[in-house]
């Protein structure tokens, strides 16, 4: 039996779902004191230049990243362009993620010359360039924590939580592979196969080669900020750990919170148990969060003046009938 959800409570149920998250962990399972402690006892300048970076780097990497498949398989725009896109768009990543992300991919669809409709064919080909990046993050976490698997302290029969982690997200891959095999063989694909045949027909492994070596660099980088980000703050947790059990934390964000706040506690909690007091774990997780609420901030007021700029110059180049003004295609960077 399919439960239809009415559009109202569609919009208001990740809210109800954020608010009870947050109202457990902030008010329920958190001592406040003992959080307070364990912040005080780290070492602040490390951990701030370490959490810093972090995000930092996720923004420029993931930005550069997105502004490669626009150009590659939409059209040619200006990567400070993409930036200021997505710069302005960081200011609603203090509220939300999806709120930020559809934001931003509104202001790509703009950038690239089309309207901001979903049926629209400049909006479709932004959509599916949108998610080779999307797509190459989710392959490099799942090799990453399929090769740290063996490393993490207690081997594989004591990490069964990971185990299973890894074993169905590869189960999800060989079933979509076999539901797409056996679709090219039908008369009519099996439900939502032939959407995915589509998308997949565009790329090449070629085009895709920068998009999974970057997003290597950057998994190896994450690793090693967090590791050493843990142990300024007096959380030192083991690498196999680290990498093995970090993407499962981003996963969790699909969990909507207002700027991750509660998701990321918990999961960092639970995840890395056995590296310190569930006290220190859930202060580390939520100074992580407060930084990055600051960043996002600071990145949104910088950039959300030129965003909504290019956006507004965009349109009224539209309205007069015009092409997409010069000023804006063009990048000093584009030689």
């Amino acid at each position: 039996m399919k439960v239809k959800l009415s559009p109202r409570l569609r919009h208001v149920l990740p809210w109800l779902v954020s608010a009870g998250l947050l109202a457990y962990v902030f008010g329920w399972a958190t001592d406040w004191q003992r959080l307070l402690a364990a912040i005080e006892q780290a070492n602040g300048p490390v951990f701030v230049a370490c959490a810093s970076a972090d995000r930092l780097g996720f923004f420029v990497i993931w930005t550069w990243l997105q502004a490669l498949a626009i150009r590659r398989f939409v059209v040619h725009v200006p990567y400070r362009s993409v930036f200021a896109m997505r710069g302005g768009s960081e200011l609603l990543r203090a509220v939300s993620n999806p709120l930020s992300d559809a934001a931003f991919f509104l202001g790509l669809i703009e950038l690239a010359g089309g309207r901001a409709e979903l049926g629209g064919g400049r909006a479709i080909a932004v959509l599916a360039a949108s998610m080779v990046p999307v797509a190459m993050h989710f392959v490099v976490m799942l090799l990453q924590m399929t090769l740290a698997l063996p490393f993490i302290e207690g081997g594989i029969a004591g990490n069964r939580d990971v185990l299973t982690a890894v074993g169905a997200m590869w189960l999800g891959v060989f079933a979509v592979a076999i539901a797409l095999r056996i679709s090219r063989n039908r008369e009519k694909p099996l439900p939502g196969m032939a959407g995915l045949q589509t998308w997949l027909s565009r790329f090449s492994l070629r085009d895709l080669k920068p998009f999974f070596w970057s997003f290597a660099g950057l998994a190896i980088f994450d690793v090693v900020i967090q590791w050493l980000a843990s142990r300024a703050f007096g959380v030192p947790i083991g690498w196999g750990a680290m990498a093995a059990r970090l993407p499962l934390v981003y996963l969790a964000f699909i969990v909507p919170t207002l700027g991750n706040f509660g998701t990321r506690e918990l999961a960092w909690a639970a995840l890395f148990s056995d590296f310190g007091p569930r006290d220190s774990l859930l202060a580390y997780a939520f100074a992580v969060n407060a930084i990055f609420l600051i960043l996002n901030v600071a990145l949104g007021l910088v950039f959300l003046r030129q965003a909504l700029d290019l956006v507004s110059r965009m349109r009224q180049a539209r309205r007069k009938g015009e092409p997409v003004p010069k000023p804006l295609l063009h990048d000093p960077t584009d030689l």
